[in-house]
């Protein structure tokens, strides 16, 4: 029997801690402390917020941000990441969850834990099989129109908590026309407190460092006071509803939230539930990734760093199945708490398992003081975080540069504020692959000539080139395969059936990187219907791996033409051969 690889090597690739532990220093110890500080507390009221957003009790979102984090450590490749919960998959898991049970039940909160189970368990496979590969078919425009309709979606579900009203709906019509309806119920202490939460918050993200910058502090304090903004909206908000006795006036607050760490949970292990939440955790999981990756990318990038996307999937995929078996719910990499993060200087992935012992105290000592907290002020939180995400100049950047983008995007967005965020995470994920299909079912062909006294060959639609009419050159931009190979013949037949005396017909590879069984049938349909009009086919500038899968096939064998090294060589060989039809003559 084959025994499993546990080379250091093979080690470090799964356990990435293995790798950046065996540097770690007394200094590194001091930074990662510190952006543990800094982000814990920025994801204390963050964690809660979210949690209410998700439709479930908001200890969960605590729980969520204790053994995602250490599990991210071990596994993650990340040395800025964040990992918890976040805003749109939040609200994709109230959105599935919903569909299933009522909120505030138990079966809510179970369906919750086994989505993350569930999705945890869909990453883990794709970073074993090495699937990561698999994001690149997500549209960067598809993904920010989704998320910025998403946080449009978000802002607006939580408008009810700042107005002190009740409002359902899973679309932005929906959402809206429950608000009017419910307005004149508004309870005026809710709003107070909202609007000034609001207020504060915004301007915290603003100009609450430069002012305390101009007071005198140093730059690391100014940072952590700026970032303990929610903390203080948190704080002086307790006080009130606690002092003047707003709960009794109206005043919506969390309530009792358990004291203790989280306990050890198991998701529901029905097939019938599975099967409920199946696509909806695919989409988590793919959304998910597709939002970690970029900023872990991004943030890498920053240090010179790099990460592994697949070892990402198994890093995300064990921080899913942490919070499915610590009462959590689904998580992935936060952008604005990995960018506090890294501004604050965390060095390595540790700095996550230290922010996870700071969330644990909070579990463990502070929650009976969040019992007068509003939730007003969490829906303040979540608020001010998602208008970050919104970013409407997508729609006038796609428009200029690509209209079809533009279609895409504006589709997504529409779908996804009109219907739901399911139906627009699968429409934008479907335009993804659609877009890919057609961009590529039609890819750019080109007949080229040589520029004068060079050996280059350009569009001789574009350029004042050479041209022999007996020889004609398509360059093909892209590679071939299902999807396009009829589109080529249909090119070349067009192209050939003319009273231009043509005797060859060369197709310059220089950008197909394949040719997969479909095409080489197109090819060979080419080869033999051009050998019936008298006309050779050649091919020029083939690359290696391409030409290897040729030689195995019978292709090369039934050319009628030759196979040229550049198309230099092949325009010099055709253009001074004399024509058959000539030396008939």
């Amino acid at each position: 029997m084959k025994q499993p690889n546990l080379s250091p090597a093979a080690l470090r690739r799964y356990l990435p801690i293995l790798d950046w532990s065996r540097d770690y220093s007394r200094d590194t110890l001091t930074s990662d402390m510190v952006a543990a500080v800094i982000v814990t507390i920025m994801l204390i009221p963050q964690s809660l917020a979210y949690a209410l957003l998700a439709g479930l009790p908001p200890e969960m979102g605590l729980y969520a941000s204790i053994l995602p984090l250490v599990a991210y450590a071990i596994f993650g490749t990340s040395r800025a990441l964040a990992v918890g919960p976040v805003a749109v998959v939040s609200l994709m898991t109230a959105a599935a969850v919903g569909k299933l049970a009522a909120q505030g039940t138990p079966e809510y909160i179970a369906a919750a834990i086994t989505l993350a189970f569930l999705s945890g368990l869909m990453l883990l496979a794709m970073g074993l099989f090495r699937l990561g590969f698999l994001a690149n078919f997500l549209s960067h425009p598809v993904i920010a129109g989704f998320i910025t309709a998403s946080g449009l979606l978000i802002a607006t579900s939580q408008l009810k908590h700042i107005f002190g009203i009740s409002a359902e709906g899973h679309n932005l019509v929906a959402l809206i026309g429950s608000l009017l309806a419910h307005l004149g119920q508004t309870n005026p202490y809710t709003l107070a407190i909202g609007l000034a939460s609001l207020g504060f918050l915004f301007w915290v993200r603003k100009g609450l460092k430069p002012r305390l910058l101009a007071l005198g502090l140093k730059p690391r304090m100014a940072d952590l006071l700026a970032k303990a903004g929610p903390v203080m909206a948190v704080a002086v908000s307790v006080l009130l509803v606690w002092i003047f006795g707003l709960d009794a006036r109206g005043v919506a607050i969390v309530g009792d939230v358990p004291m203790g760490l989280p306990p050890l949970t198991l998701p529901a292990f029905s097939a019938d539930l599975w099967g409920q939440l199946f696509l909806s955790a695919l989409l988590i999981s793919i959304i998910g990734f597709v939002e970690s990756v970029s900023v872990a990318q991004t943030l890498a990038a920053k240090r010179r760093q790099r990460i592994a996307p697949d070892q990402e999937l198994i890093g995300l995929g064990a921080s899913n199945v942490a919070a499915a078996l610590s009462g959590g719910y689904p998580v992935t990499g936060g952008f604005a708490r990995s960018v506090v993060n890294f501004d604050a200087g965390a060095e390595t992935p540790a700095a996550g398992a230290f922010t996870a012992i700071g969330i644990g105290l909070a579990a463990l000592l502070l929650t009976p003081l969040l019992f007068f907290l509003p939730k007003a002020v969490l829906a303040a939180t979540i608020i001010v975080a998602v208008l970050s995400l919104v970013d409407l100049s997508i729609l006038k950047k796609t428009w200029a540069y690509s209209r079809v983008d533009f279609a895409a995007v504006s589709a997504t967005i529409l779908l996804t504020l009109g219907i739901g965020v399911e139906v627009g995470v699968s429409a934008g994920v479907a335009l993804s692959i659609l877009l890919f299909l057609y961009r590529t079912s039609r890819p750019h062909v080109a007949e080229v000539g040589l520029v004068p006294n060079t050996q280059h060959f350009r569009n001789i639609t574009r350029h004042d080139v050479q041209t022999d009419p007996r020889v004609v050159t398509i360059r093909i931009d892209e590679s071939l395969y299902f999807a396009n190979a009829h589109f080529l013949q249909d090119l070349l037949y067009d192209r050939v059936t003319c009273d231009e005396p043509i005797e060859h017909v060369v197709l310059m590879c220089s950008a197909v990187n394949d040719i997969d069984m479909s095409a080489l049938e197109s090819l060979e349909a080419i080869n033999t219907r051009l050998t019936d009009m008298g006309i050779k086919l050649h091919l020029s500038e083939v690359k290696g791996p391409v030409m290897d899968r040729l030689k195995r096939s019978h292709f090369l064998t039934d050319l009628s033409g030759e196979v040229f090294l550049s198309q230099y060589d092949a325009h010099a060989t055709l253009t001074a051969r004399p024509s058959p039809r000539a030396v008939a003559e």
